[in-house]
């Protein structure tokens, strides 16, 4: 994975309690919150598909994969958007 610059690091408080109501550890737990902020992040129109990979810590194509898991369209455009891009091709 090819960073676009330097990398940050943040903490995040949750309650004590949270992983064993999840049944995760604290890694797979801090993983999956990246990811999931990942996919509503580009569902949003926040991140492009690449920014959006790279904050999951995917390649573009197991990003994409994981768009379909959470049944988020790839196309972050419009209906309006694509009959526009259509009709100029």
């Amino acid at each position: 994975m090819i960073h676009s610059g330097e990398l940050k690091r943040s903490n995040i408080e949750y309650p004590g309690d949270m992983l064993l109501i999840l049944r995760e550890g604290e890694e797979d737990f801090l993983k999956e919150l990246k990811t999931l902020a990942a996919v509503k992040f580009y569902e949003l129109k926040k991140l492009s598909l690449g920014q959006a990979a790279e904050l999951a810590g995917l390649d573009k194509i197991d990003f994409i994969k994981l768009l379909g898991q959470h049944k988020v369209p790839i196309s972050n455009l419009s209906r309006e958007e694509l009959l526009e891009d259509i009709e100029n091709t």
